[in-house]
């Protein structure tokens, strides 16, 4: 049976209250699966109850638990006066930024309705928007040992990343997710070493295909590849 998954559309919102959104969502699910276990019931029969969320963050920087912070090139004081927010947060991955017309996912799913495989879910994740990539004409690929979606990563001097990602995952609940640079100011990447990664350039949509792309439409793709990859179907 396909499963269900409850779509939000947050719009522009800031970092921090998105996070705490998302942790929410995690505790509220890790809660239920506790309950359930006491009671000896099969994982994947629990109340638990998926979301898939987009989202609009207006310019942050984000480092994973494992990240370095010498990867942001600047001071506070320099970011502040850029504008930019900085958060050290608890998802896997380095460095990266979000900010204006960049599609942000964030999957809040009980993968013991799924799979139970973390590699799985990456390279699913990965999957759609490789599919998406492919309606433009852009061929998307995955880096070996590295995270996210690439444009030719075999190539030293053209390899770039289009789509950052990084989970957390409790007792199977998924968190956190990917960063598609649609119409996005790359000259912000400027100020880290993105994903932790040196000697790799950032591109976007816009950039692959020299002119604006449609935001919306870009969602729309999203939407509609997670469901195909993900054999679930999107709820409003």
């Amino acid at each position: 049976m396909r499963q269900q998954v409850f779509f939000e559309d947050l719009g522009i919102k800031s970092y921090k209250p998105t996070w705490d959104y998302q942790e929410a969502l995690l505790l509220k699910n890790t809660q239920i699966k506790s309950i359930h276990r006491t009671q000896n019931l099969p994982a994947d029969q629990s109340q638990t109850e998926h979301r898939f969320i987009l989202v609009e963050h207006p310019p942050v920087f984000t480092l994973g638990k494992s990240g370095k912070p010498e990867h942001i090139l600047v001071s506070e004081q320099q970011l502040e006066n850029l504008g930019i927010e900085f958060y050290h947060i608890n998802r896997g991955g380095d460095i990266t930024y979000h900010g204006l017309q960049q599609v942000v996912g964030y999957p809040i799913l009980d993968l013991d309705k799924f799979k139970t495989d973390l590699g799985w879910y990456l390279r699913s994740l990965e999957e759609v928007i490789i599919q998406v990539l492919a309606e433009y004409g852009i061929h998307g690929e995955r880096s070996a040992g590295e995270t996210g979606v690439w444009i030719s990563p075999d190539d030293p001097f053209m390899a770039r990343k289009i789509c950052a990602m990084g989970i957390k995952c409790s007792r199977w609940i998924t968190m956190h997710g990917f960063a598609l640079n649609v119409n996005t100011d790359l000259s912000h990447f400027e100020y880290i070493v993105p994903c932790g990664i040196q000697g790799k350039a950032v591109t976007s949509l816009e950039k692959e295909l020299g002119k604006k792309v449609d935001y919306e439409e870009v969602k729309q793709k999203i939407k509609f590849h997670f469901e195909k990859v993900f054999d679930c179907e999107l709820l409003p």
